[in-house]
């Protein structure tokens, strides 16, 4: 096999001098080793951005920090990576030459502000005229709409787009809220899937190949198409970080045809009840400390906000106000049966708490599971496909895991 040539500087200004367009040559792809080498960069460049300085040791810097700092000087020692890198060092870190913003003193007149700025003092009125300059968040927002680029096939996904917002409008598919509980390492994302970042809505349409991110974790290059018509080709764990700092993130859940166990609705489906899930708003130590994922898991065959309605005088809801975080409906299922199941499944997460009824009485409250939300809405799931037999919950993992 041929050996596969990258172009040089050199290459590309032969190439000019003969008139051919160097622009429309693709980009190499990239090793494994190579994407792991970006990725590790690409986090130093962000702590860089976000912090206006460098990355230091020091037993007294966060673990992130020294490992960043350890990281750029490795980086800086090799040729082969600062050969890579130094396309994207537009902030000079590989060099070191890398200069960090300037502190303003508070108390700095306007002439030297406006000298700080890079505003002619002497422009007519330059007190009042700062259009060329720009604020910090109009930057990071230029910078979030120059890593996209526009869709060249987005019209194939449109009609995706469409379908989900008239399936969330109708009711459908669900929104859920990002799943902070169950930690950054442990959160997927899939092909198909769609989330909401950044208010908008986004579609996993590709996944490159697997490799191993500098953390050890795995990662890849995803393609992602944005409702808007734009897409890019952000890495796995990058998109992550996005949801897990964007307090308004959501995963979009699966299409559903029907009530839990119905393929599709008909004259013939039979309501059974609904599955709930209840976050409670306790104000006793142990569920405060976990309010996250101390959920209660029950069914009901009537209204579930009518069931709830004295919570706060029942110890069965822990003699507190609760909140509903996610239901599913039922068709044509045993509710006691099904409830059976539930329990047993996360049997070894039970949540082992006592309350005091309104005599003093002490009574062991039922149905309450230290389980995060992702992994009942995954557990459903199971049960919907039928297979949630072959499957166990793993409490040290916080997983599903098959026998």
């Amino acid at each position: 096999m041929a050996e596969k040539k990258i172009l040089t500087d050199e290459d590309d200004a032969l190439l000019a001098e003969l008139g051919i367009d160097i622009g429309a040559r693709k980009i190499a792809r990239h090793t494994a080793r190579e994407e792991r080498i970006i990725a590790g960069f690409e986090e130093i460049q962000k702590f860089v951005e976000e912090k206006g300085r460098l990355p230091q040791h020091g037993e007294e810097k966060d673990i992130f920090e020294r490992l960043y700092a350890v990281r750029l000087d490795q980086i800086r020692k090799q040729e082969e990576c600062t050969n890579l890198l130094k396309g994207m060092d537009h902030q000079n870190l590989l060099d070191g030459s890398y200069q960090p913003a300037t502190d303003i003193p508070d108390d700095m007149d306007d002439d030297e502000l406006l000298a700080q700025l890079g505003v002619d003092e002497n422009e007519e009125n330059a007190i009042t005229n700062l259009k060329h300059v720009k604020s910090r968040a109009e930057k990071k927002a230029a910078e979030e709409i120059a890593n996209r680029t526009r869709c060249e096939d987005f019209e194939t996904f449109k009609p995706l787009f469409e379908a989900v917002k008239k399936d969330i409008d109708t009711g459908f598919r669900n929104t859920i809220r990002f799943r902070k509980d169950a930690g950054f390492t442990k959160t997927t994302l899939k092909i198909g899937q769609f989330i909401i970042v950044g208010g908008q809505i986004a579609y996993i349409a590709e996944i490159g190949e697997t490799f191993k991110a500098p953390n050890g974790d795995d990662d890849a290059r995803l393609r992602v198409i944005y409702a808007n018509g734009t897409e890019s080709n952000i890495l796995l764990r990058s998109l992550i970080r996005s949801m897990y700092k964007d307090e308004t993130s959501r995963f979009i859940t699966e299409a559903n045809a029907g009530p839990l166990f119905s393929g599709e609705n008909s004259a013939d489906d039979l309501y059974s009840g609904t599955i709930y899930v209840l976050r409670s708003l306790s104000d006793h130590p142990l569920v405060k400390e976990n309010r996250n994922i101390v959920h209660k898991i029950g069914v009901t065959g009537g209204d579930v906000k009518i069931r709830l309605a004295n919570a706060k005088n029942d110890p069965t809801f822990l003699m507190a106000d609760v909140e509903i975080i996610a239901t599913y409906k039922l068709a044509n299922i045993s509710r006691t049966k099904l409830e059976k199941i539930i329990h047993k499944f996360f049997g070894a997460a039970k949540l082992d708490i006592e309350m005091k009824d309104r005599f003093g009485k002490p009574v062991k409250a039922q149905e309450w599971f230290l389980v995060p939300l992702f992994v009942i809405d995954e557990m459903v799931e199971k049960i919907k496909d039928g297979t949630v037999s072959d499957y166990y919950y793993d409490p040290t993992s916080v997983l599903l895991k098959m026998y």
